[in-house]
């Protein structure tokens, strides 16, 4: 693709490495921005800026936070014995999109994926369970993507806090079997959500 500008075919380069962005779409996009005035221009690198430098990761739930504490962690109408474990940001953004869950949240950062190089040593899971106990969470709930890889997680975890007085629960499966939890559509994950069932039936099932 010839460009008439230097500058232009850069900004485009750097677009285009956005996910599910190519060359095309990136070019829509410079020339939009490059037909704004400068102000308009100058909030939106500034905003990008400002979300890269000053963001950190919850040091409760490690959801990601403007602050310590995310808003969740902090809000004081959340049930906070309550945790619902995820494996990542997007799902807590799926969840919170049902409007159907009151609780707290704890993002694994990943799932247990052995052939991924991906061990519990690599995940939020210690956080966890050091959370569990320091808190007297009253009940876990998994919300992770229904495959193979999310099911080890839940039975590795579950291993874990098998010693502690902890009700164990996951969404019921009204999400297909290798499906990706943040594709799923917000009433199907809502229910999924309020019928969630035991993990020691949902293991056996």
């Amino acid at each position: 693709m010839q460009l008439p500008s230097n500058l232009l075919e850069q900004a485009v380069t750097q677009l285009a490495k956005l996910p599910g962005v190519g060359k095309k779409t990136a070019l829509r996009l410079a020339l939009h921005l490059l037909k704004q005035d400068e102000q308009t221009v100058a909030q939106f690198t500034t905003a990008i800026s400002n979300m890269r430098s000053n963001t950190c990761y919850c040091t409760r739930c490690c959801n990601i936070s403007d602050t310590a504490l995310c808003n969740i962690c902090s809000n004081p109408l959340r049930n906070q014995r309550m945790i619902c474990v995820v494996e990542n940001v997007k799902d807590v953004v799926a969840l919170e999109s049902t409007q159907q869950f009151s609780g707290t949240y704890h993002v694994l950062g990943g799932v247990i994926s052995p052939l991924d190089g991906i061990g519990p040593e690599q995940l939020n899971i210690e956080q966890l369970v050091q959370r569990v106990q320091a808190e007297e969470t009253e009940e876990i709930i998994f919300a992770l993507s229904p495959n193979i890889q999310g099911d080890t997680t839940i039975y590795y975890i579950q291993k874990q806090l098998s010693h502690m007085p902890v009700t164990i629960t996951t969404i019921a499966r009204g999400i297909a079997f290798g499906g990706e939890l943040e594709y799923a559509d917000e009433l199907t994950l809502g229910r999924s959500l309020m019928n969630r069932l035991p993990v020691q039936q949902y293991v056996k099932g």
